[in-house]
């Protein structure tokens, strides 16, 4: 873009300076020049909308799976409450069920009194006397059931009394290790769906992520198609401007033709003297806007201030801190490195450098950042006057105006000064 710059006051001291030359005044390769750059410009702008469109694609296709694991935690919410409800009742009946086996031992306990009264009863009446060592000489309930049914001594009413105990206890346990299986299984649902939901919440998470980071991406495209709308505005407004020169060339051109003629060769030194001067006011105006910075501070930071004014146009290069390449930290680093100065190269911790100041009080030298891609995403040299000189990523290196247009959308008032 500078170099366009410089093109055109050349065009515009040479197109009103040389009236004795021919209509030829190379301007056709100027306007060529401007646009080759604007069809650039619209080259870019295009594959920059092309992904843009890309990225919003991206973006609805992860909410829609973002949507999706909702569903499918929501789904996994439900089935853990039913599981929670279905465990409480499991363990209610697990617990009636223990009252259950409690009263039966008790009914057990006296049905056992009750058969031991018999038999004592069965032997004071005459009964065997093996009947006697078959009470005392068993070890459990089971086993003086056992000998009661082997020596055959009990009545028929005891026999079923005996019989419906064991079915009752049977069934009891049976019951129980039913209802105790069924809880174990629901605990282990339980715990497989605690992990299903963590798992759901972390692929969720990293869903989210992705749309963040999309819209990122988003965000730094848009903010690359305003910078380029922007520049290629700048670069409507220079053709034109080279135009207008055109005209006024040609037009004064054969304004000097017909006096030339009319005068039939007459004294032209006052022309040439008025040429000469307008010639020479011109180009004063054309070498003051890109005449380096001076600085109301040290001599130092005038050394910062105007150590990128010889590398203009020097191409956008990511992490660059050569005069080969500049990034916009890396550019700021390497000017003040002239000046003596060790700065950091990276805009994070140059946003912290230094001291804190209003743009109302900002002066040569200081730093200025803009909320581009982030916060403080980009960094340059402010030059006084609303302008700043950094490394843009589509210009390069080069000279900005952050009082209007995209610079001012995204200057938020940071200022930091270094000395």
């Amino acid at each position: 873009m500078k170099k366009i710059v410089v093109t055109v006051a050349t065009v515009t001291v040479v197109g009103l300076g040389s009236a004795f030359f021919t209509d030829s005044i190379h301007a056709e390769p100027n306007q060529e020049s401007i646009q080759d750059e604007r069809s650039e410009i619209k080259a870019d702008l295009s594959k920059a909308e092309s992904e843009v469109a890309d990225v919003l694609l991206n973006i609805e296709k992860l909410n829609e799976e973002v949507e999706e694991l909702n569903d499918a935690l929501e789904k996994n919410q439900k089935t853990m409450k039913e599981t929670e409800t279905e465990i409480e009742e499991k363990e209610e009946q697990i617990e009636t069920l223990k009252q259950e086996i409690s009263d039966l031992e008790e009914k057990i306990e006296k049905r056992y009194e009750i058969l031991k009264e018999r038999a004592v009863s069965l032997q004071k009446s005459g009964g065997d006397i093996g009947y006697i060592e078959v009470i005392f000489g068993s070890k459990s309930f089971s086993d003086f059931i056992n000998r009661i049914s082997a020596v055959s001594k009990i009545s028929d009413s005891d026999q079923k009394l005996i019989e419906q105990q064991e079915a009752d206890k049977q069934k009891v346990e049976e019951q129980k290790v039913e209802v105790e299986d069924k809880l174990a299984e629901l605990d282990e649902q339980k715990v497989e769906l605690k992990g299903m939901a963590e798992t759901i919440k972390e692929q969720k998470k990293v869903s989210k992520e992705k749309v963040e980071q999309a819209k990122k991406k988003e965000e730094e495209l848009n903010s690359k198609i305003a910078e380029l709308k922007l520049e290629d505005e700048e670069l409507v407004a220079l053709q034109a401007e080279v135009e207008k020169s055109l005209e006024q060339s040609e037009g004064t051109n054969n304004s000097i033709n017909v006096a030339s003629t009319s005068n039939n060769g007459g004294d032209s030194s006052t022309t040439n003297k008025n040429n000469s001067k307008e010639s020479k006011s011109n180009k004063k105006k054309s070498q003051a806007s890109s005449k380096p910075a001076t600085s109301s501070g040290s001599g130092n930071i005038s050394t910062a201030i105007n150590a990128g004014f010889a590398h203009l146009g020097t191409p956008y290069v990511t992490a660059g801190k050569t005069p080969s390449g500049f990034d916009c930290s890396g550019f700021v680093s390497w000017a003040f490195a002239q000046a003596g100065y060790n700065i950091p190269s990276y805009t994070g911790a140059l946003a912290g450098v230094g001291t804190k100041v209003s743009y109302a009080n900002a002066q040569p030298g200081d730093l200025v950042f803009f909320d581009t891609y982030k916060t403080n995403g980009h960094v340059g040299i402010y030059l006084g006057g609303g302008e700043f000189i950094g490394a843009q990523n589509t210009t390069g290196l080069a000279v900005a105006d952050m009082t209007s247009g995209y610079w001012k959308d995204h200057f938020s008032g940071h200022v930091r000064r270094v000395r």
